[in-house]
């Protein structure tokens, strides 16, 4: 009876035309896994770093990498080697849901401050706020040495957290509601925003709206942003349940929520390039653009998704890795982070981890 049942398994595992995908870990071992799905027009998937800790954003310096992990702690990966760091904070940081240590981005000028720029989430007499400070790198430790902006809503979830300097030099950071749908239309507050900053903290002279870091409103979670080439903007929102969207976003706009979500229109609100609908979730985190696409980490979409910004089609790249955090594309290699370790994912075995996957066109 087993043979007949291991004979019955072989022929189901053929006519489902599962995909065996060589992947290499850290240390150069080679391994099948006919879970996952990698598309035909993208090279060969490789571990590059494993066992991360609810890793939240990826940086690269050279050949080093390193990715913010939601504890509190930074994470290290060159030649193969991971090295944990400890940060340093001014305040307690938040163990809220999603909440933590998230955005993380190096300063322009790395190569000689030894600076980067974080987002975190932290109690202060039982109140819960986000704030973004200066980080200085010093003998394997991190400190938080200046404070940008501070008193970011926080609640039980919604922190936003992705922080990305454009290619104007700004600061750019996006912010959730914190559960208080109301304030993403509130722009006297910072939460439910992409807001703009000069690297210094100081409010661009530039900016759409006069003495406020607001570049956009309406926001409900927004955790991914990047530009194309010409300077065109993105970002990737979660939206209430479904109705996740990708927006192209300008200057002054405003995105709608809690009014509209998805496909809805209303004079004076954007809607978005791509929405999930109504019986879809992605739930889009980071994001970077290559060659006319959009490359979007989904959570509980569990891929990296593709869209294409001249036909207006999405495809799944990756998928079989669980919930994916965040996505960076250098030159034509796309690396990304898998987010199975936050309580909400089903780890496999030593993850989280950072891949490798060459973009083939």
């Amino acid at each position: 009876m087993g043979k007949h049942f291991v004979l019955f398994m072989s022929v189901i595992f053929l006519l489902m035309g599962c995909t065996f995908i060589k992947q290499e870990d850290s240390r150069g071992n080679s391994k099948n896994n006919p879970m996952i799905n990698v598309s035909k027009t993208v090279g060969e998937l490789e571990v590059i770093g494993e066992e991360l800790n609810i890793p939240w954003s990826i940086n690269k310096h050279e050949q080093t990498f390193y990715l913010s992990e939601r504890p509190g702690t930074i994470v290290k990966i060159e030649n193969g080697e991971v090295v944990r760091q400890q940060v340093e904070l001014e305040k307690e940081l938040a163990t809220a849901a999603e909440a933590g240590l998230l955005g993380l981005t190096l300063t322009p000028n790395f190569s000689e401050s030894n600076e980067a720029i974080a987002y975190y989430t932290y109690v202060d007499n039982s109140e819960q706020f986000n704030r973004i400070v200066i980080l200085r790198l010093d003998n394997n430790r991190w400190k938080e040495e200046q404070l940008l902006l501070d008193k970011i809503p926080s609640g039980p979830f919604h922190h936003g957290g992705r922080l990305e300097v454009g290619p104007d030099g700004k600061l750019y950071v996006t912010t959730g509601d914190a559960l208080q749908s109301s304030i993403a239309q509130d722009r006297s507050s910072f939460g439910g925003k992409i807001l703009r900053l000069n690297l210094d903290g100081t409010v661009p002279s530039d900016n759409p709206f006069p003495n406020s870091y607001v570049y956009s409103y309406g926001h409900r979670n927004p955790q991914g942003l990047s530009w194309a080439q010409d300077g065109t903007m993105y970002a990737s929102e979660h939206g209430n349940n479904a109705n996740d969207e990708i927006n192209k976003i300008e200057a002054g706009q405003n995105y709608g929520w809690p009014i509209i979500e998805g496909l809805e229109k209303q004079n004076g609100m954007v809607t978005p390039l791509f929405t999930s609908g109504q019986n879809e979730t992605w739930a889009p985190s980071g994001m970077d653009y290559y060659n006319g696409k959009l490359y979007v980490a989904a959570l509980r979409g569990n891929a990296v998704l593709e869209f294409n910004l001249e036909t207006g089609k999405k495809r799944e790249i990756v998928t079989g890795l669980g919930r994916i955090r965040d996505v960076f594309i250098e030159d034509n290699i796309l690396y990304f982070i898998s987010n199975n370790t936050d309580g909400r994912g089903e780890p496999q075995q030593n993850d989280d981890k950072l891949y490798r996957l060459p973009l083939i066109h």
